[in-house]
């Protein structure tokens, strides 16, 4: 391991001297051509490889339906130029939603989101000649459930002596029954139809970030149909894909974004050897991997670790991290290797299935470099930007049209989005978006620091 360490390279030379001191496993590529290339994900042709995660906003109206803030975000990254966009966490039902501006498509608002796809998808063709892929990402947040104010409202499928404390969890607390999972299915199979019908081209079953999926992958201690052995643990992700299937139709993509190691001691994490959590190990991972692709997922993103816990850097390597996390003892550089490593992994076993990459965002305008030696070894199937979208929507333009990125307009990687977030508000880039993210940071911040107050 080595030291943290702030972004500071002025140039390629400088950063792959770093690389090189670390002994790192990390390439730079000058050809920003394979870019350009289409991709066919089910039958739907992706203009271009580079991608859009899906980064909550947190800022939906209450009954879920996009707000202006939404709308303005999507038409950033519509006409940023992306070949894919991967809309933010949606919930499946109301009790399952993150907060209470969680996006949640349902009855009542499908056609205004029909209505704001449709919208988008012109401004998108007369601006570039193509629109971007949209998937909706579906998902219950399980023991980070907070639908109504500041509340924590946690649905849990295993307790966690590490997490139970940090969503005000004792332990004695019952766990969500197996017949109440089982009632999620229908509810996933509902959000995936509506979502069609809205004119989305896909929709993701979320099982990252220890959201209630996720943290099902975890569960060896849970009795019951849904915890335990490994077959056990993936069977409900697998009903679900498979009653989306049945509802959605063969042309419909369904992707999967999800952890393939959560950091995270046994036997409360996925993906990690017993006696070391900070050892990877591929076994259960890849074979769920196997597992969806043969039960017909169309498209996969791996993430890692809990952003809502201390190792962040799991998930996205950071210069600043928000308030009342460690400074990682490790570099940024390991941490990106480490997420690109679990992406060509997941792609080896994928096959043809393809396969977008995370961990760019710190790299700020090198991203381009190594996202494009990712695709030209396949590593990847695409470029996935998550923080940098958020910040510079229209990198994917910079990079197709205008021979690259520009770093006075990338992420700083300085973590107050995910501060707004962890305040509780709607989140976007206060630094490189500052007119409306800027207020709303101090007026977050001085609202959760008041809630503090009143707790002493």
């Amino acid at each position: 391991m080595s030291d943290h360490q702030r972004f500071s390279f002025k140039d390629k030379t400088e950063l792959q001297n770093k690389i090189d001191e670390l002994s790192l496993k990390l390439k730079l590529s000058e050809d920003l051509s394979v870019f350009k290339q289409p991709l066919l994900i089910n039958g739907h042709e992706v203009a271009n490889r580079i991608a859009i995660l899906p980064m909550e906003g947190c800022d939906s109206e209450l009954d879920g339906s996009p707000s202006e803030l939404v709308q303005r975000r999507y038409s950033r990254f519509f006409l940023g130029g992306a070949g894919l966009v991967w809309w933010e966490a949606n919930a499946v039902l109301q009790e399952g939603r993150a907060n209470e501006h969680s996006m949640f498509i349902n009855l009542a608002n499908m056609q205004t989101f029909a209505f704001l796809l449709k919208d988008l998808r012109t401004k998108s063709y007369e601006a570039n000649g193509y629109s971007p892929l949209s998937i909706l990402q579906l998902t219950h947040s399980g023991r980070y459930s907070r639908p109504v104010g500041h509340n924590p409202a946690p649905i849990i499928t295993q307790h966690d002596p590490i997490l139970d404390p940090r969503v005000g969890l004792d332990g004695s607390e019952p766990v969500a029954s197996d017949d109440y999972l089982e009632s999620l299915i229908p509810k996933y199979v509902q959000s995936a139809a509506l979502a069609r019908e809205a004119g989305f081209d896909g929709v993701d079953i979320k099982c990252c970030h220890r959201y209630l999926l996720s943290e099902l992958l975890g569960s060896h201690l849970r009795e019951g149909r849904y915890g335990g052995s490994f077959e056990n643990r993936i069977s409900l992700i697998m009903q679900i894909i498979q009653a989306v299937r049945k509802a959605v139709g063969d042309d419909f993509i369904i992707a999967s974004r999800f952890n393939v190691f959560d950091a995270h001691p046994y036997p409360y994490g996925f993906g990690e050897d017993e006696h070391d959590m900070w050892k990877f190990k591929p076994e259960e991972p890849m074979e769920l991997v196997r597992r969806m692709v043969r039960q017909g997922v169309n498209l996969l993103s791996n993430s890692a670790g809990n952003p809502y816990y201390i190792y962040p850097q799991v998930t996205r390597p950071f210069d600043q991290s928000s308030m009342g996390i460690p400074t990682p003892d490790e570099h940024p550089l390991q941490s990106i290797e480490r997420l690109f490593d679990f992406t060509a992994q997941i792609q080896k076993a994928a096959g043809d299935v393809p396969v977008i990459g995370n961990g760019y965002s710190w790299l700020r305008e090198f991203a381009q470099n190594m996202g494009s030696a990712n695709i030209r070894d396949g590593r990847c199937a695409m470029m996935g930007l998550g923080r940098q979208a958020i910040a510079y929507p229209d990198a994917p333009v910079d990079i197709l049209r205008h021979g690259g990125m520009q770093r006075a307009k990338c992420c700083l990687a300085c973590s107050k989005c995910t501060q707004i977030m962890r305040d509780h508000g709607m989140t976007g880039c206060v630094m490189r978006d500052t007119a409306i993210y800027g207020p709303l940071y101090k007026k977050y911040r001085q609202e959760a620091e008041e809630r503090e107050c009143q707790k002493r």
